[in-house]
């Protein structure tokens, strides 16, 4: 199944009944397929336990210790179930990044913002010296974030929780990779920052033709960032298709009844 409508070019991730499993086998996502190719946006959709995070962790080997994966995915032309760490160093970051919930988290506290961002730089495409912090700040107004001198040199306490997205974002694409993966990027922000993180990533996207994984349990986010869509619901797909099909004719009763809950939500929202 093709995540969208670019069937010219071959996928950049193939995903084949993807499993994965505590260590003590109990499973937590089953039989996901799903592949992808440049310019195409794809979304995994769900409540919170559906499996929707795990499933974009493991198709990167970045499972959590303590759980395991199954079937297989491809990442251009790596299999990541099963590899080890050092073969999926030069697909990760260059080929693949990701961007997560809460850049506090995923920022490192005690390293200043530009070495952050010229960490892969510097692994990736060999940059040192005088390139790479050309390159750094250049990564930095990309995301249109003022000041880009003054936010290298700052911690991530220093700055906004926004920034501190927009740095993240900076970091997961300074190496220009081919797949973004989005693990609920503006669930953590304010509602005006979250409109602010969505048209940006939604330009650079566009711009660079980029294939985007977009993971979210908001309906609505997902209908406008993506064009086809899994649903997931207890690890497993119970709805598949176009965006727009499953918002108009959603099939499995808890398709119905999500899509049944953000019309009333917006229906609500344009009362107040």
């Amino acid at each position: 199944m093709s995540a969208a409508t670019v069937a010219s070019d071959a996928p950049i991730l193939d995903v084949r009944s993807l499993g994965v499993a505590s260590s003590d086998g109990v499973p937590l996502v089953s039989d996901v397929s799903f592949s992808i190719a440049p310019g195409e946006r794809l979304g995994l959709i769900g409540e919170s336990g559906s499996g929707k995070s795990l499933t974009s962790f493991a198709v990167t080997g970045l499972l959590p210790g303590g759980l395991v994966a199954s079937g297989s995915a491809i990442l251009d032309g790596v299999e990541v179930i099963g590899a080890r760490e050092r073969d999926l160093v030069g697909v990760r970051g260059s080929v693949a990044s990701i961007v997560f919930q809460e850049p506090l988290t995923a920022l490192d506290p005690l390293m200043r913002l530009g070495r952050q961002v010229a960490e892969p730089l510097r692994r990736h495409l060999g940059l040192r010296g005088a390139a790479l912090r050309s390159a750094v700040l250049e990564a930095l107004a990309e995301v249109r974030l003022p000041e880009p001198e003054r936010i290298a040199h700052a911690y991530p306490h220093e700055i906004s929780g926004g920034q501190r997205q927009r740095v993240a974002i900076a970091a997961a694409l300074a190496c220009k990779p081919r797949l973004l993966i989005a693990d609920e990027p503006t669930t953590a922000l304010d509602v005006t920052v979250q409109e602010e993180i969505l048209s940006l990533l939604d330009s650079l996207v566009a711009e660079r033709r980029m294939a985007l994984i977009f993971v979210s349990h908001d309906l609505a986010v997902v209908s406008r960032m993506t064009d086809h869509a899994l649903l997931l619901r207890g690890g497993r797909v119970v709805e598949e298709g176009p965006i727009d099909r499953i918002l108009s004719a959603p099939s499995d009763p808890y398709a119905v009844e999500l899509v049944r809950s953000a019309r009333q939500l917006d229906a609500a929202l344009e009362v107040s």
